[in-house]
């Protein structure tokens, strides 16, 4: 079964006193998607790294970035696929928020969903939003089975090829593993693959089945964009299936 390719430039890596500009810039040099990062932020020593399970009361990720404020201000601007990936401890209270400011695709970390998954799932539906989750680069692929396979099933898997929380990290060709195993089992779900992902590693993550491509560093700085972009989506297509 063929997937489409979706190239998601990340906007974490763009000039963010010119947004507005640089989310037009990316879609008019051919993106599918703008990718939103939204993160908690929390202090260095307060959480042990080598745990996949987070507790509850603590912050997902030592970086704070945009919000519900900024996607709101940017959707005025753009009616672009706003792929917003939620770092973020309690993706519950962020649903109506995110929904109200204009944001198409919500992913949550199974990391945190824990025993509320489908209620969330539910929630993200309903509010007009398309569920996906994502999984740290230590957190086993069968995890997000259930997610996919529930009564109401997230649309994407989101494999996080670096650990989340900055831009501009080497990407983990170990993960494409879970990439290879999610493909097999799901012929036709989109899979994103984040963190590291240029003209160098393209090939690999295509390989494995990955569709959705999430790129930051490699497009922002390179002296044509529109190269970078096309490069992915080609790669991407090359790797589909013939039959």
């Amino acid at each position: 079964m063929v997937v489409s390719p979706k190239i998601a430039p990340s906007m974490l890596s763009s000039d963010f006193a010119n947004l507005a500009a640089e989310a037009n810039r990316m879609i008019d040099l051919g993106a599918n998607w703008l990718h939103m990062d939204i993160m908690d932020g929390y202090t260095l020593t307060a959480l042990p790294l080598d745990s996949f399970l987070l507790p509850s009361y603590r912050h997902f990720v030592p970086n704070l970035t945009i919000g519900a404020p900024v996607i709101e201000s940017l959707r005025k601007h753009t009616n672009a696929y706003l792929d917003c990936h939620l770092m973020v401890t309690n993706p519950m209270d962020y649903v109506e928020h995110m929904a109200k400011a204009g944001a198409s695709g919500f992913t949550f970390h199974v990391e945190v969903a824990k025993e509320n998954w489908q209620q969330l799932v539910e929630k993200i539906k309903s509010a007009g939003m398309r569920p996906a989750v994502a999984l740290k680069p230590g957190t086993p692929v069968e995890l997000v089975y259930p997610l996919v396979e529930g009564t109401t099933p997230v649309e994407m898997v989101l494999v996080m090829t670096v650990e989340p929380g900055f831009g501009g990290q080497k990407f983990m060709p170990n993960m494409m593993g879970k990439v290879r195993a999610l493909r097999h089992k799901y012929p036709t779900l989109d899979i994103q693959v984040d963190g590291g992902l240029g003209p160098s590693t393209i090939d690999t993550a295509a390989a494995a089945g990955a569709n959705c491509i999430v790129a930051g560093s490699s497009v922002f700085g390179a002296p044509k964009p529109g190269d970078v972009i096309s490069l992915l989506r080609t790669s991407v297509e090359k790797a589909q299936p013939t039959t």
